[in-house]
């Protein structure tokens, strides 16, 4: 592999550059999984070698039900990507969340319906640890990064991964709001998984459009003022993704690196040859090849 990157972004709705960065190539990588959603933008970022994956293609071409994580993932783990930085426009489900704020979950919900989420099966079994799905060390920096910029951040919270790409009834709404919920999306669930069974640290940095139709006042709402919100967000994003990339210690000291050093079940002599060629990328150092 030519070009490598230690930090990854995801861009979500409206964000598909990002000021200050500076493209050295675009890499378009072939994964055992298929194709990721669009070339990788590899350059510079304050300094620090970055991979940029527009989450939904250029043109936002690819809806939440025909992403394919795996290939988006895989492919950032062929780069050498260790921290991966996850931007997404989410519905409020609290009136504390307000539009144009960012909140920086600690927990997913998923309520989505026959996504492949986990690079195992076909003769491998892993169970990893997902009981805190986000890293532990990066989270709190990009919340401390939007402090310093004077962004409205919340660090902690519940993101509920729905299926789509319709939104919510009012009774849905009104169902997770009981249950908790802090902000709605489509994509972030299946991504913090893959991101943790490829030992990748994993962020998601929520940018709040509008309230979900819960809200009295949502029906008020015009899609140019969600689309006005959402740029006004991605602004924000650029500046607190620039913050916190400069800010990223060079080393880890999270456990997100080894999280299958104690998932892998299955005995190592029956695991398929093809398997694991497949997954030596992710594997190799467990079974010694």
């Amino acid at each position: 592999m030519d070009h490598k990157a230690e930090i990854a972004i995801i861009g979500g709705s409206g964000l598909y550059s990002m000021p200050g960065f500076e493209a050295h190539a675009e890499v378009t990588l072939k994964t055992p999984f298929g194709p990721p959603s669009d070339a990788y933008m590899v350059g510079t970022l304050e300094g620090r070698e970055v991979a940029f994956l527009a989450r939904h293609a250029r043109g936002h071409r690819i809806s939440p039900s025909e992403l394919n994580f795996r290939a988006n993932i895989y492919g950032m783990k062929m780069l050498g990507v260790e921290r991966i930085i996850s931007l997404s426009a989410v519905g409020s489900l609290k009136e504390e969340h307000k539009p144009l704020d960012f909140v920086i979950p600690d927990q997913f919900f998923d309520r989505t319906r026959g996504r492949v989420s986990t690079f195992f099966g076909n003769g491998v079994v892993a169970h990893i640890g997902f009981a805190d799905p986000v890293c532990p060390q990066v989270a709190p920096l990009a919340h401390k990064s939007a402090q310093e910029l004077a962004v409205p951040s919340k660090l902690g919270g519940t993101y509920l991964c729905m299926e789509g790409p319709a939104f919510s009834t009012r009774a849905e709404s009104n169902v997770y709001r009981s249950w908790g919920m802090d902000v709605i999306g489509m994509t972030n669930l299946q991504e913090a998984k893959l991101a943790r069974e490829a030992e990748i640290c994993y962020t998601t940095i929520a940018m709040v459009t509008d309230y979900d139709c819960w809200h009295e006042e949502h029906d008020a709402v015009t899609v140019e003022q969600i689309i006005d919100n959402l740029m006004k967000n991605a602004a924000n994003a650029c500046k607190l993704v620039g913050h916190l990339v400069a800010r990223l210690p060079k080393e880890r000291t999270c456990k997100c690196g080894s999280a299958l050093k104690h998932a892998l079940i299955t005995d190592r002599a029956t695991i398929p040859h093809s398997v694991k060629k497949e997954l030596r990328l992710l594997l190799g150092k467990y079974l010694g090849d």
